[in-house]
C-alpha cells in the first residue's frame, strides 16, 4: 500500500493511492498514520480491505498539499557514510561500522514543502536518502533477517545538512542536521511488502535540473536489515521511528571546487524507485 497524509500542515488526514492513481480518504478508516497505525495488524487489515472494496471516498488532489507520510515520529536514526561510492568521493574510509547521529522529529516537513536555508550559512546541501519506518518494537536483534521483518515501510527522504555548522563548529555533526525543514520525508510511506528488495532501488537527484546524484541501494555498506540490527543492540527502536540509511555519491561536498552548495531560487528534487518524488524550493531562513 502507498499511504499518504493530506491537508495544511498540522491537520492532515490520512489517505491511500490506489492502484490507478487516484486518491483515496482513509479518515473514515483510521485516525492517522502514525506508529500506533503500523504496530497494528487488525487496522492494517482494515485499511487492505477498504482499499480492495474500491469504496473509500476520492479526494480531489487539485492544490491539496502532502504532508509527511507519518505522524508522532518518535526519533529519527541517521546512518553516515553508508555509501562505497560516497565514501570514495569524499576520500574516507568506509567505516568498519555504522555511524550513528540523529535528527529531531521536528526538522521534517511535508515532500513538496518550502526547505529554509539557515541563517549565515555558506554550504547547505542535499542527500537522497532511503527512509525506513518501523513497524515492530526492536531491540537486541539477532540477524538482518530480523531487522527486516521489523521494517513497516520505506519512504523518501531528503536529509539537508549544513556543511560548515556539521563539520568545521566542533562537537558532534548535528549542528549541520537539525536546523529548521531539513528533513522532507515522502510522499508515501510504501509497505515493506510492495518493496521487494530494499537493495535494489535507484535513488536520484537534481538541482536546478541539473542530474547531481544517480546511485543504488546496493552501493550501501551496511544494507538495511543490517542497519536494523545494529542499531537495536544501542537503543530501542519503536513503531514509527525512522532510520535513515545514507546518500550516494554526488552531494556538494563531494565537488571539485568551487562547490555548489544550494542557496535560495534553488530547486531540488529527488525519487526513489518505486517511492514517488520530492520538489522543494529553498528559501532564506
Amino acid at each position: 500500500m502507498k499511504l499518504l497524509r493530506v491537508g495544511t500542515a498540522g491537520t492532515e488526514r490520512p489517505a491511500l493511492l490506489d492502484p490507478e492513481g487516484a486518491l483515496r480518504d482513509l479518515s473514515g478508516v483510521v485516525p492517522d498514520i502514525d506508529g500506533a497505525l503500523l504496530a497494528d495488524d487488525e487496522a492494517l487489515g482494515r485499511i487492505r480491505e477498504a482499499a480492495e472494496s474500491g469504496e473509500l471516498p476520492v479526494l480531489d488532489a487539485t492544490g491539496l498539499r502532502v504532508g509527511p507520510p507519518l505522524a508522532r515520529i518518535g526519533k529519527i536514526v541517521c546512518i553516515g557514510l553508508n555509501y562505497h561510492d560516497h565514501a570514495r568521493e569524499i576520500g574516507a574510509q568506509p567505516p568498519a561500522e555504522p555511524v550513528v547521529f540523529f535528527k529531531a522529529a521536528d526538522t521534517v516537513v511535508g515532500p513538496y514543502d518550502t526547505v529554509l536555508v539557515p541563517r549565515r550559512s555558506l554550504k547547505t546541501d542535499w542527500e537522497v536518502e532511503l527512509a525506513v519506518v518501523i513497524g515492530r518494537t526492536a531491540r537486541y536483534l539477532e540477524s538482518a533477517a530480523d531487522g527486516l521483518a521489523h521494517v513497516a515501510g520505506y519512504a523518501v527522504a531528503h536529509d539537508v545538512s549544513e556543511r560548515e555548522f556539521q563539520i568545521e563548529r566542533g562537537g558532534t555533526w548535528d549542528k549541520g542536521k537539525n536546523c529548521e525543514t531539513f528533513n522532507p520525508l515522502g510522499p508515501w510511506l510504501v509497505t515493506a511488502d510492495e518493496v521487494a528488495d530494499p537493495q535494489d532501488l535507484s535513488l536520484k537527484l537534481w538541482v536546478n535540473g541539473e542530474l547531481k546524484q544517480d546511485g543504488t541501494t546496493g552501493e550501501q555498506i551496511f544494507p538495511v536489515g543490517e542497519v536494523v540490527r545494529y542499531v537495536s543492540q544501542f537503543m530501542t527502536l519503536y513503531p514509527g521511528d525512522v532510520i535513515n540509511t545514507g546518500t550516494p555519491a554526488g552531494v556538494a561536498m563531494g565537488a571539485p571546487e568551487p562547490k555548489p552548495y544550494l542557496r535560495a531560487g534553488d530547486v531540488v528534487e529527488l525519487e526513489i524507485t518505486g517511492l514517488g518524488s520530492q520538489r522543494q524550493e529553498f528559501k532564506d531562513a
